[in-house]
């Protein structure tokens, strides 16, 4: 039974975020969280549907992070965005992601938390994902790992991926403009490496990047490929923040 949510902007140690609250059942408090790391477009309209979609789907507090400080696709065109992102520094956007986790655990009072990103969130989900090991899932969306990493990168992605302790689920389009196959490859085995924890990987031939953002299910293999996924996730981060999954 889908929960009733309360969402809002909030600013937590100076950091702009978006969180999407069920309301407690009974008088108790929610003990689950996912932090959401966005796509190019920030907070826009299309993750604010999410948070709200993941809390009132899995009954976690979905917790956005906000990589442009306020910008975002509502305001803003995709020029002013890809602009952002050539500034942002992996050790910028961590750091702040850290940030809400420590919100989340310490002041919020959540025991059992995860992390979901699209495109460059994807990609930071398995960084922070291979730094953080009490996060009970990882979920990433078309992450963006491109050929050449961009001057602004100084993660392997790969290495700390295979580094990951929690559940893993990620969804790859195949005709990905912007991640090579061999990136994805190397993802995939990253995560089939790992001894002690599942993976779970989804390959949509005809898909392309960033087929979660409704914009782009103009096209039916984006629609279809979301529509597939999107469930299989929320069914994912259901079951991982509700059993003991936190490695050690």
């Amino acid at each position: 039974m889908p929960y009733a949510t309360d969402s809002e902007y909030v600013t937590i140690e100076g950091l702009r975020a978006y969180v999407a609250t069920p309301r407690p059942e009974g008088g108790n408090a929610q003990k689950t969280g996912m932090l959401l790391l966005p796509m190019i477009t920030g907070i826009g309209a299309q993750v604010r549907e999410f948070a709200d979609m993941i809390a009132a789907q899995t009954g976690a507090v979905a917790l956005s992070w906000d990589p442009w400080h306020g910008v975002s696709s509502d305001d803003a065109d995709f020029d002013v965005l890809h602009g952002l992102l050539d500034e942002l520094k992996d050790e910028t956007a961590i750091a702040e992601q850290q940030t809400l986790l420590t919100h989340m655990r310490e002041d919020l009072g959540l025991e059992r938390i995860g992390v979901i990103g699209w495109c460059l969130g994807g990609r930071f989900a398995f960084i922070l994902g291979g730094l953080d090991h009490n996060l009970v899932n990882v979920l990433a969306f078309h992450p963006t790992v491109p050929g050449e990493p961009a001057p602004t990168h100084t993660y392997d992605v790969v290495d700390l991926a295979a580094a990951m302790q929690a559940p893993a689920f990620m969804a790859y389009p195949g005709k990905d403009s912007i991640v090579p196959r061999e990136n994805f490859l190397r993802l995939q085995e990253a995560l089939q490496n790992r001894t002690d924890s599942p993976s779970i990987i989804h390959l949509y031939p005809q898909a392309k990047h960033g087929f979660s953002d409704k914009r782009r299910h103009n096209e039916e293999v984006n629609a279809t490929a979301f529509q597939l996924s999107w469930p299989q996730a929320l069914a994912f981060i259901s079951a991982t923040t509700a059993s003991a999954t936190t490695a050690p």
